[in-house]
């Protein structure tokens, strides 16, 4: 190589780690620039939402609102009961059912909580099960479905139901289930005793679970068996606690539990802003959720609109 080609070469070079340097510094800018625009917000949602919140909407909201969501999944009742004794101060409370949203606005926590989804009762099963055969027959043709959560040796999952309202919803749905069907002893044949040990479970674990074959079949909303790839029995809206008028409809039907008496309710997702909330973009998402972006995402998900729901209030 001669010189004039050698000091081209290094010019050449120089150049190239020139911008190269200067590329460098801009994405470190971008990279800063973007994390001073984002601000935390921390949302506690009931569990069932675990994976539209962790996936689509903490995605959307970070960039439609710059928000990075801190998210803190579990029973409604229990984060609740956390929000009312001070444990936790979340900006925003999303809740399944109107009970836990009431129990944080008449303890003066929130003014007003809006409607902004809904989903129903299915019946979610793992294809790893030795009753998969009978429980995909049943799902296709309608038929009697809780014959086969009968059979000895069903493993059969669900949630606690002091603490989380899809522990009751399940149920109140086979209460529901024994009055349409006629079956007396529909309720203790499938779940046993109110507190079943055998069956009781965290929510967060029971997709996983489904998947591994470790259960047979959970209750389960709408919204769930769909990110995991499981199948389940969709349910008759006699039963599947999607109707508005559930408990005009069905007045005798009650659960008492850890001494509070409880009565089948609606399943709508309600939200909620913290009068304590810190971050003031707070309500602009409340508006979010229930606009058009947010929506279509809901959607996506399998969630219902809420329809004619109301507002709750104190």
């Amino acid at each position: 190589m001669t010189h004039s080609n050698a000091d081209a070469s290094r010019r050449e070079l120089l150049i190239r780690c020139g911008w190269l340097g200067l590329g460098a510094a801009v994405v470190r800018f971008s990279t800063s620039a973007t994390a001073q625009e984002m601000t935390v917000l921390e949302v506690a949602y009931a569990g069932s939402m675990g994976s539209l919140m962790d996936g689509p909407v903490k995605r959307a909201a970070a960039q439609t609102l710059k928000l990075d969501i801190h998210g803190r999944a579990q029973g409604a009742n229990a984060l609740a009961q956390l929000i009312v004794g001070g444990s936790i101060s979340p900006d925003v409370f999303i809740s399944v059912t109107a009970g836990p949203m009431l129990t944080v606005l008449r303890a003066g926590k929130a003014s007003i909580a809006q409607p902004i989804a809904r989903t129903e009762m299915v019946i979610a099963y793992s294809p790893k099960s030795r009753f998969a055969p009978k429980l995909d027959a049943v799902a296709k043709s309608n038929g009697n479905w809780w014959q086969v959560l009968e059979e000895p040796g069903f493993r059969f999952g669900r949630s606690d139901p002091s603490a989380d309202p899809q522990g009751r919803n399940i149920i109140f749905t086979m209460m529901l289930a024994a009055k349409q069907y006629h079956q007396p002893d529909l309720v203790e044949k499938v779940l046993g005793a109110t507190i079943n040990p055998q069956q009781i479970n965290m929510e967060a674990s029971t997709q996983a679970r489904l998947q591994s074959g470790e259960l047979d079949a959970a209750s389960a909303y709408k919204i769930q068996p769909g990110p995991f790839n499981l199948p389940y029995i969709p349910l008759p809206k006699e039963i599947n606690l999607s109707g508005e008028n559930v408990h005009a409809d069905h007045p005798e039907v009650s659960l008492t539990v850890g001494g509070k008496t409880y009565f089948p309710e609606p399943l709508i997702y309600y939200a909620t802003v913290l009068k304590d909330a810190h971050n003031s973009k707070a309500a602009a998402f409340l508006e979010w959720l229930e606009h058009s972006e947010a929506q279509a995402i809901f959607r996506q998900y399998q969630y219902d609109p809420a329809g004619d729901a109301s507002a709750l209030h104190a």
